[in-house]
């Protein structure tokens, strides 16, 4: 199975399946000298860690993080970062009345037609358990880029279901596991998704994600434009189902006359861009909206088929989010911060100082 690695000098490879002993990733390319250790990633780990509230799966993992290599005394070696998060609570059993099953939504059809053998207990490599080490990788660039490049990046709910965020407080986003910027608003919030769970069903979402501080210059044109690395990496998350940079598919409804970023002696008057010009990087806040589609393991049977090709009924009964927008957030974080990560290290080489 190839395609398991992303980023050229910054590279992340991960590994590890679902239900399998655990999950790791191999980190190359981080600079030596670099003050990192566990807790440094446990932050972020925990922000996406399943069990945390009512509203996500009650899979209970401590999802505590391994340093296997590369760190010596606190500080980067430039060495192959090895890390290393065990799985724990698991159930095999629970997915014994699919294995031979292909759930609507999910990878099953498509990989078991694509490598013939499949592991489907929680979904195997498909899972999203496996985006518990992307986090960790990107908590090492997202601690790069701050500490080096003052580069922030936040990310936070815009949308669940018909339910909209506006006015955003980004105080408010750590103040509450839904990092939703209306404190006014995260009742409503739970009591949709209170109801959601009764009834079995699960609902979508619109996660936004922003950069700050960005320097100009990031992006390798043609192939490798800034936002067309971003969009491979952001798509890469399972449940995104579609992406925006700048004001994204509401260019369809604007002028040029509109739509352009006036240039001024002090900078932009304007953002629509997203911070991007010809996949480089224009030195504005990178903008990025995001669309989780709902989790499509639900109690609501549906029909599908078998491995024989006959008509069954699927109802799951398994452990499931109702909404994966909720933790997809710190995921969609790490993609974007390994994306920056990898081209400030690129823009580092470009010139030679004379």
């Amino acid at each position: 199975m190839a395609g398991n690695s992303i980023g050229q000098l910054f590279r992340v490879t991960t590994f590890g399946e679902s239900h399998g002993t655990c999950v790791g990733a191999i980190v190359d390319g981080v600079p030596s000298g670099i003050d990192l250790c566990e807790k440094d990633l446990q932050y972020d780990i925990n922000r996406r860690r399943p069990g945390t509230s009512n509203f996500v799966t009650p899979r209970k993992e401590l999802d505590h993080i391994k340093i296997l290599s590369g760190v010596f005394k606190g500080k980067t070696t430039g060495a192959s970062i090895g890390l290393l998060v065990m799985n724990h609570g698991y159930n095999s059993d629970e997915y014994n009345y699919i294995k031979n099953i292909y759930r609507p939504g999910h990878a099953d059809f498509t990989y078991h037609k694509k490598y013939k053998y499949y592991d489907y207990r929680g979904g195997g490599r498909a899972s999203a358990r496996e985006t518990v080490v992307r986090v960790a990788a990107g908590a090492i660039a997202k601690k790069f880029l701050l500490d080096y490049h003052n580069i922030i990046i936040n990310g936070y709910l815009t949308q669940i279901g018909n339910i909209k965020f506006n006015a955003p407080n980004i105080l408010h986003i750590k103040n509450n596991k839904f990092y939703c910027l209306n404190k006014n608003k995260i009742y409503k919030l739970k009591k949709f998704l209170n109801t959601l769970k009764k009834s079995g069903n699960s609902v979508g979402a619109k996660i936004k994600i922003i950069a700050k501080n960005i320097p100009i210059g990031l992006g390798e044109p043609v192939f490798d434009k800034l936002n067309a690395d971003i969009a491979h990496a952001l798509m890469s998350i399972g449940a995104v189902k579609g992406i925006e940079i700048g004001e994204g598919f509401k260019f369809a409804n604007m002028l040029g006359s509109n739509s352009r970023d006036e240039i001024k002696p002090n900078g932009f008057a304007s953002n629509h861009s997203g911070g991007i010009l010809g996949g480089i990087s224009n030195g504005q806040p990178i903008v990025i909206n995001l669309v989780i589609k709902p989790t499509s393991s639900i109690k609501i049977p549906i029909k599908t088929i078998n491995y024989s090709n006959i008509s069954v009924n699927l109802s799951n009964n398994g452990r499931h989010d109702p909404c994966i927008g909720i933790r997809a957030i710190p995921v969609a974080e790490a993609m974007l911060a390994i994306v920056l990560m990898d081209h400030v290290l690129r823009q580092q080489i470009q010139y030679i100082n004379k």
